[in-house]
């Protein structure tokens, strides 16, 4: 331990956290952080548990080996799924996010002082992890008690545990996570509680329970952010995927959108049915199907699945966006796999990994295999929807490690099924084309959408804020959408297209329109079209629609991509969900318009869509390669 705090520059609190307490097991490996996760297991399994003041032991985990790595789950179902305010801040920095002081009326300075005391009388875990993946220099310190092994196994995998012996001597540690389970029945009502301090150089994260999501994952995206608001960069809430034609075209697409908007799904080949046909929707109220073929399908090279580096030192300046991955592993949510060979890529990974994975919200006894569509239920009958599994970047087939050109950036929505029973805003089509100024308002509101099953949420329609990583940033909206509008003006050799998933109008598709986008893109070439072949959609926020799509001499029902054209539609309904859309991004949109550190052209976009603005009125406001390829 002495040579580890001799060689790094540790923030002050990790520094007499380490020195002062009862034990520490230093990992330097993964190995090393999946055996301290069965610690102590019996028959394979351990429980981790900790002693409440009033409460007796409280049971949070039960951590189980199986054969293809470690299984966890929470006894507590609400610890299953992020709770999206679960973030707090504890310092006097600029911020739109409510300060630990205002949620409890005391100074943090107390409970960090009482968290202290608590880590001091434990037997820890600690190691070091580099975050973003590229070499910006930003070094991170983890430390939890040492019985929570499995969250550090998660930590490490998300993150990539460095082996802090190779480090050079005084390495600066930018990034702490300190973990203190008891203190979410002690202090925050049974609550996800994760408190942020920040200082100009460093970013501190205090985990008051042990779900990874508001913290060994998006903690540290928070800090990312942090770090990319203070030096004018971005790390985008997105996956990232090169796809290759049959015809050995590229073109690399960047999905973007709220957590449940088809981040990792875009790197899931089409589903199919046994036969090989494509169910492409259900009617949800006749029940009539729809099905295509496609004799072959795209290759898929995973770039980034949830977090993308946009980092200057990567930029050409040529027009172009260049990103490369901010995570050593990925969080991969598989609720939408329910029997064997739904999703064949998927299940290969998990059930036969190259190295030892971590399971969460799964029925996995020890010393069984644990299977992807085996769900722990939250209640008799009832599955969880968050299970998920977190496997190493490195042993996904075909991953690109290197910085990419960004051709299409996509943005998804989860939309509910709209009829004239029940108008909604599920009015997009199949998918849309977006001029650049468009793109923004939508990265702006970022709609949460419909039966998210990533977070818990009220079911109505919210905002996940700028960017749709506002959930995980700790500073001003404000920057963050001025970042976000400067980096669109700067790549204007990057075309834009929105993708709804879940439905379109009265057909429940799932995630088909971003798949049968991805592969008819990619066909093209990218976005480029004949000025026939695009028409302005009835909503002038859904931008273009396009009028006939062909894939593979297979022609889409027009319907799909003018849901208007339903018979269960209409342009009444239509009209009301075009209205229900327009009046959120009004909600949405004031907030920004009325901050005086918004850019001018930001107010000029928000005037235009107040103004009732045209696609057109879009197109003219920020220059960039056009989608059409004739004069």
């Amino acid at each position: 331990m002495n040579e580890l705090i001799k060689k790094l520059k540790l923030p002050d609190f990790a520094l007499e956290t380490l020195k002062s307490c009862r034990s520490v097991s230093l990992a330097s490996s993964i190995d090393d952080l999946h055996e301290l996760s069965i610690e102590g297991e019996k028959d394979g399994e351990k429980i981790v548990s900790y002693d409440i003041p009033g409460k007796g032991e409280v049971k949070e985990a039960l951590v189980s080996r199986v054969k293809n790595g470690i299984s966890a789950n929470y006894f507590d179902s609400y610890m299953r799924r992020r709770d999206p305010n679960s973030m707090l801040i504890g310092d006097d920095l600029p911020t739109d996010k409510p300060s630990y002081s205002e949620f409890t009326g005391n100074d943090f300075a107390e409970l960090k002082n009482e968290t202290l005391e608590w880590l001091k009388s434990q037997d820890l875990a600690a190691f070091v992890f580099r975050a973003g993946q590229m070499d910006m220099g930003f070094y991170g310190i983890a430390i939890a008690p040492a019985n929570a092994g499995f969250f550090c196994l998660g930590l490490g995998l998300l993150q990539g545990i460095v082996d802090w012996k190779e480090l050079e001597d005084g390495t600066e540690i930018n990034i702490a996570i300190y973990t203190a389970p008891p203190f979410r029945h002690t202090h925050f009502d049974g609550r996800q509680v994760v408190v942020h301090e920040r200082t100009r150089k460093t970013h501190e994260i205090f985990s008051y329970n042990l779900y990874p999501g508001p913290s060994a994952k998006k903690g540290v995206y928070s800090a990312l952010i942090d770090f990319g608001e203070k030096e004018n960069w971005i790390t985008t809430h997105s996956s990232v995927v090169q796809v290759v034609t049959p015809y050995e075209n590229r073109v690399t697409i960047m999905h973007e959108g709220a957590s449940g908007g088809g981040k990792s799904e875009m790197h899931e080949h089409i589903h199919r049915e046994y036969d090989g046909t494509i169910t492409l929707g259900k009617n949800v109220l006749s029940g009539d199907h729809l099905s295509l073929v496609l004799p072959r399908g795209c290759d898929l090279k995973p770039v980034a699945d949830d977090m993308a580096v946009c980092h200057p030192s990567i930029q050409k300046k040529d027009g172009t966006l260049r990103v490369i991955d901010a995570e050593a592993g990925w969080f991969i949510r598989v609720d939408h796999i329910k029997n064997y060979g739904t999703d064949p890529d998927i299940e290969a990974l998990a059930i036969h990994p190259e190295k030892p994975l971590l399971f969460l919200n799964m029925d996995a006894p020890a010393n069984s295999t644990a299977l992807v569509w085996e769900h722990t239920e939250d209640e008799p009958g009832i599955p969880c929807p968050n299970p998920r599994f977190v496997v190493p970047r490195d042993i996904v087939p075909g991953i690109v490690s290197h910085p990419v050109n960004v051709n299409i950036r996509s943005f998804g929505v989860r939309t509910p099924p709209c009829h004239r029973d029940e108008p909604t805003y599920g009015i997009m089509g199949l998918f849309h084309v977006i001029p650049p100024a468009l793109a923004w308002l939508w990265r702006l509101v970022s709609p949460r959408g419909y039966a998210n099953p990533s977070i818990i949420d009220t079911g109505a329609m919210s905002s996940e804020g700028v960017g749709s990583y506002w959930p995980f940033a700790t500073g001003k909206k404000i920057s963050q959408a001025n970042l976000l509008l400067k980096q669109i003006e700067n790549t204007g050799k990057v075309h834009y297209v929105l993708c709804p998933n879940q439905h379109i109008g009265a057909w429940k598709v799932g995630f088909n329109p971003q798949w049968i986008m991805r592969e008819y893109l990619a066909r093209r070439g990218g976005v480029k079209f004949m000025h026939h072949e695009l028409s302005e959609a009835r909503s002038p926020l859904l931008g273009y629609s396009l009028n006939r799509l062909v894939i593979e001499g297979q022609e889409i029902e027009k319907y799909l991509l003018m849901p208007e054209l339903q018979n269960e539609v209409g342009l009444e309904t239509y009209d009301i969900g075009a209205k229900i859309l327009s009046d959120f991004f009004s909600q949405e949109l004031q907030q920004y318009y009325n901050d005086p550190d918004l850019c001018t052209l930001g107010k000029k976009i928000i005037e235009c869509f107040m103004n009732g603005g045209t696609v057109n009125d879009y197109d003219a406001l920020i220059e960039a390669e056009s989608v059409y390829c004739e004069s």
